[in-house]
């Protein structure tokens, strides 16, 4: 095959500029559209943005998400939807858009990043979480569809992650309050996750595929 190219949404910071950072590493050419080019809260701006995708992408991963809290009582009906849209129906449009290609070329990997509200619970988390759910279920769905093309899907679902907008939101005494319940003891390094990413989109998975892998030191083992 010729120079693999992989989508990454969510690039432009945190653990969505990592994967891409890794997957270029790895050799891969890397889209990490803007905002503007793919707005994924917008059915318009994904279909004009598939449409327009005319080379071959080996890699999709679905790394951008929004997660305001909320109670179910309290959060509007328009906010349920965009949560929904942006976490769950955008991924499954930019599937629903690139498999063709991935079936034509026999090869291709996907991954969706979930989170481990997807398998855990915490207030305010329920319409995040039930999307993110939705994400393992596809994928696991998704990785029986797809097997005959030589297609792989899975989640990674992340814990505490150290970035930029986790020290912007939480302070250093609720950092620590969390990290008290870790086992490991400390927030995961961004290039943990992208690591983990990297290998599930490399030649090297051959066989692991309908499967929601959570990394996040131990926090859901308790």
């Amino acid at each position: 095959m010729n120079k693999k190219r992989a989508l990454v949404t969510g690039g432009s910071r945190g653990i969505g500029k990592e994967i891409a950072a890794k997957l270029i590493e790895d050799g891969f050419d890397v889209l990490t559209p803007s905002r503007r080019t793919l707005d994924l809260a917008s059915d318009a701006s994904i279909d004009a943005f598939i449409k327009q995708i005319n080379i071959p992408i080996s890699v999709l991963v679905n790394n951008a998400g929004i997660n305001p809290l909320g109670e179910i009582a309290s959060l509007p009906d328009k906010e349920i939807e965009e949560i929904m849209r942006v976490n769950f129906l955008s991924p499954v449009r930019l599937i629903r858009g690139l498999i063709p290609l991935m079936i034509k070329q026999n090869y291709g990997k996907i991954v969706n990043v979930s989170s481990i509200w997807s398998v855990v619970a915490k207030p305010k988390r329920g319409i995040y979480g039930a999307a993110k759910a939705g994400l393992n279920a596809l994928s696991r769905t998704l990785a029986v569809e797809l097997a005959p093309h030589n297609i792989l899907v899975n989640s990674v679902a992340p814990g505490f992650v150290d970035t930029e907008l986790t020290r912007k939101n939480l302070s250093d005494e609720e950092i620590k309050k969390i990290t008290a319940n870790i086992p490991l003891g400390r927030l995961a390094d961004v290039k943990e996750v992208a690591k983990l990413i990297s290998f599930l989109c490399s030649d090297n998975n051959t066989y692991i595929t309908g499967q929601t892998i959570v990394i996040d030191g131990g926090y859901t083992c308790l």
